[in-house]
């Protein structure tokens, strides 16, 4: 989301309208009150200095010639949900979420072309983030704080902008989009802190994937496991590879190993939502796996590797290949 902040002085009646006149919509953001001479707007006078305006929009439905307008009237300015120039993209506070971090915050600054979140800051303010918050909850308040921030920049924003000041050159990090594949677990490479990290970040948005005998199965509900759980002998008693899928009855939930512990899955995506205890019944339990053909390795979660796009671009030019 980009706030534009555009300064409207001078004398000239804000356009819309057939003919130049002002459109209603138009009239309320100018400030402008009812016509002494009627509907054709005859007459009617503009204050001189009209109060900022501040469009909200998303790049995607609003005309260049419309950015460039407003850029060269007084410029734009940018509510960015991260301390800049920590978390520069799209995405800043699922990485915040995924990396760990404990101090996050907002940075109010000005656009520059071409080039986004690398603009003078205007103001910012850092807030602890929440021990185990996910990106949700966190997006929620930092709106509420740059909602403020913003406000509070609006009320004078000529002396704000004065006050200006350019990005620090270090600490530089970037945030991009996140993709299908960032959603698979990588069992023998991530720590326990890691996949809740994750599970927090992005849970939400896309379910963390993985591999259950050759087929993709989501992981929807993550939990902790606790600490007289893992004191069970099934867990302590013989080795495990990470992966491994262990279903406790008491607790009703699925133990899956990770490079260093273990995690707790209460449900499941399987063609259909699974609880842990029905996904034991359907494929954990010793009567299933006796009549199953597959191995004992294929018996537990395995990473699930999404094809990227440049191989999927290969196989399409195969195919177009073979048709010929």
């Amino acid at each position: 989301m980009r706030v534009l902040v555009r300064r409207g002085w001078g004398p000239r009646p804000v356009g819309g309208g057939p003919g130049g006149r002002p459109s209603p919509q138009w009239r309320a953001l100018a400030g402008l009150g009812a016509s002494p001479g009627g509907e054709d707007g005859r007459g009617v006078r503009v204050r001189e200095k009209p109060p900022w305006r501040v469009l909200f929009f998303g790049t995607d439905r609003f005309a260049r010639e419309a950015l460039r307008a407003l850029h060269a009237a007084s410029g734009m300015l940018n509510v960015h949900p991260s301390c800049l120039p920590r978390w520069r993209g799209p995405a800043p506070i699922i990485h915040t979420v995924l990396h760990g971090d404990t101090v996050t915050g907002v940075t109010i600054m000005q656009i520059r072309p071409k080039r986004f979140d690398v603009g003078p800051i205007i103001k910012q303010e850092t807030v602890p983030v929440p021990p185990k918050s996910t990106a949700k909850e966190l997006e929620a308040m930092l709106s509420r704080l740059g909602a403020d921030m913003l406000i509070s920049v609006l009320k004078n924003l000529p002396e704000s902008l004065s006050k200006g000041r350019q990005q620090p050159t270090e600490g530089v990090t970037h945030a991009p989009k996140i993709s299908a594949g960032t959603s698979c677990i990588k069992w023998e490479e991530q720590t326990s802190e890691q996949i809740f990290r994750l599970y927090r970040a992005i849970g939400n948005i896309i379910p963390l994937q993985t591999l259950w005998m050759d087929n993709t199965i989501k992981l929807l509900d993550l939990v902790e496991v606790n600490s007289s759980i893992l004191t069970d002998p099934k867990l302590t008693g013989q080795p495990v590879i990470p992966g491994s899928v262990i279903y406790h009855k008491q607790s009703q939930i699925l133990l899956v190993r990770c490079k260093d512990g273990w995690i707790g899955v209460r449900s499941v995506m399987l063609k259909k939502t699974l609880t842990a205890t029905d996904f034991y019944n359907g494929y954990l339990h010793s009567w299933y796996q006796k009549d199953s053909q597959a191995q004992p390795s294929q018996c537990r979660f395995q990473t699930l590797r999404l094809p990227t796009k440049k191989k999927q671009g290969k196989k399409i030019v195969a195919m177009q290949q073979c048709i010929k």
